[in-house]
């Protein structure tokens, strides 16, 4: 065999696992989106009504825009919150710098559950943010506004996520060369003036991932809501999860998942063509 061949079987071998863990999953995913339900029965005929229902039922449309409109809010807090950590953790020494960094992924290493059983046993009556409330004398009463709510979803989402927009920051921040710091001090900009002209601009690629690992995360979420939003905690991910439960209409919830699949693709590919363009 020549070098090239090898190269090629190689290839071969090494992309079947992604073509047959990821590719064909998806793709018999948006297959069955375009299938039908009799009753209890799948029809496997090529139809767009359950597309054509989801887009004219104001009930999965409302849902479908109320969940947009939580996935940015979460999405603003995961990057207002994120950059200060990440610009922090960035300013500090490098052993120093490393153990924060280390504490803020830890999360990442928690089961899922734990995670919103600890923000539920936070946000509750009795939690630990009802308790500070009312001795600080906010709340005279312990109050259930933080749980089985749309505030609830939007506190327990971002505190879940957070890491995931801290990461990316981080990152980007760390790969601004110190020289043109220093550059921009000996030219006499202040501080805030680097800042804003130099760190800002350099660290917009790791912000950008960070604000799409975010949305696209809390998009298909559908434990948070179902944990700690009660009957109030509906989104889109929620809904699909019931399509495939509750309901068995596996063809709607695979149209319902397709439409979020291609708003994260559209989403990825749009940051990717302006992150080229910022380049160019």
């Amino acid at each position: 065999m020549t070098p090239r061949s090898i190269k090629i079987a190689l290839f071969m071998i090494i992309a079947t696992v992604p073509f047959l863990f990821v590719v064909v999953p998806i793709s018999a995913f948006l297959i069955m989106s375009f299938w039908q339900m009799d009753g209890a029965q799948i029809v496997r005929e090529f139809s767009v009504s359950n597309y054509v229902d989801f887009f004219t039922n104001d009930s999965y449309l409302r849902t479908f825009l109320n969940t947009l409109w939580l996935c940015s809010r979460v999405t603003a807090v995961g990057i207002l919150i994120g950059y200060p950590i990440a610009w922090f953790i960035w300013k500090r020494e490098k052993r120093a710098g490393s153990l924060l960094l280390l504490l803020f992924a830890m999360p990442l290493f928690m089961s899922y559950i734990v995670k919103i059983y600890t923000m539920r046993s936070i946000l509750g009556l009795n939690g630990f943010l009802n308790k500070i409330l009312v001795g600080v004398g906010i709340l005279d009463t312990p109050s259930l506004v933080f749980l089985y709510n749309q505030t609830a979803i939007l506190i327990t989402m971002s505190v879940v996520f957070l890491p995931f927009a801290i990461l990316p920051i981080y990152l980007s921040l760390d790969r601004i060369p110190q020289s043109l710091l220093h550059a921009s001090a000996d030219l006499g900009a202040s501080s805030g003036v680097t800042f804003r002209h130099v760190v800002i601009p350099l660290s917009l690629p790791g912000t950008v991932a960070g604000a799409l690992f975010v949305f696209i995360l809390a998009l298909g979420d559908f434990i948070t809501p179902q944990m700690v939003g009660g009957p109030s905690g509906f989104t889109i991910g929620r809904v699909i999860w019931s399509q495939f439960g509750l309901a068995y209409n596996w063809p709607f919830g695979a149209a319902m998942g397709a439409v979020l699949f291609l708003l994260a693709l559209l989403l990825i590919v749009a940051a990717a063509f302006a992150a080229s363009r910022q380049k160019v």
